[in-house]
């Protein structure tokens, strides 16, 4: 089946095809569709074009949506009273920052990961560390069941596609994996690293696949993510 696809709604039309094009980088198999500015180009919104784009967007997976302002979801959710039901069940408006949220969800995506999967990534891509006002402290965390020193010999390092290929294939194990003490299966995460060329990192992982997601980082990192 084709994996989820994803629309991204903006009041600029330059906007949502930037998104979509950033987005492609790391996901080449998600369907991803722009619904930017109005029927006539100029700034605003466009109830048909959001029609057209959910359409083009659902391959039999369903649509998330991604929107850049209020009145963008307005529309959306405009739409979606005139789908049927059926349709209707297949699409959702994801409550998420419309690059980094897009960002993430075109990487579970691609994973393979289902409709409210995706909703997921795309709306925790930006959510902060720090626990919730009131929220219990975390459990300490056991030593980890595997880990690895690597360094990084690519030319660009741990930039976007080398961390989109980490964080989509590291989310398909039954694994917690973190790198330099970032959650490793977080596209949004490693890229906030900022890891350059030469830098070791830190792999650990816990869990009944934890030697295989090391493994994983470890032959990528060493074939350079396949990089030139």
């Amino acid at each position: 089946m084709s994996p989820v696809g994803l629309l991204i709604v903006s009041h600029s039309a330059r906007l949502a095809e930037g998104v979509v094009e950033l987005a492609a980088q790391m996901a080449g198999s998600v369907p991803l569709v722009a619904a930017g500015g109005t029927d006539e180009g100029g700034v605003g919104t466009s109830f048909e074009k959001v029609m057209k784009g959910i359409a083009e967007a659902d391959h039999g997976a369903g649509v998330v949506v991604l929107a850049d302002l209020g009145s963008a979801i307005m529309t959306a959710e405009s739409v979606l009273e005139f789908l049927d039901d059926e349709q209707r069940s297949r699409v959702r408006i994801a409550d998420a920052a419309i690059v980094e949220g897009a960002v993430a969800a075109a990487v579970a995506a691609e994973s393979g990961a289902g409709l409210d999967a995706v909703v997921r990534a795309a709306e925790e891509a930006v959510r902060g560390a720090e626990p919730e006002e009131g929220a219990e402290e975390a459990p300490e965390v056991a030593e980890p069941a595997e880990s690895a020193v690597l360094t990084l010999s690519n030319r660009t390092g741990l930039h976007a596609r080398p961390a989109a290929v980490l964080a989509g294939r590291l989310s398909q194990l039954d694994a917690e994996v973190t790198i330099n003490g970032a959650d490793a299966q977080s596209v949004m995460a490693l890229m906030a690293l900022g890891a350059k060329k030469g830098e070791q990192i830190v792999v650990e992982a816990w869990g009944p696949e934890a030697a295989r997601a090391v493994s994983l980082v470890r032959e990528q990192v060493e074939h350079g993510f396949g990089e030139v």
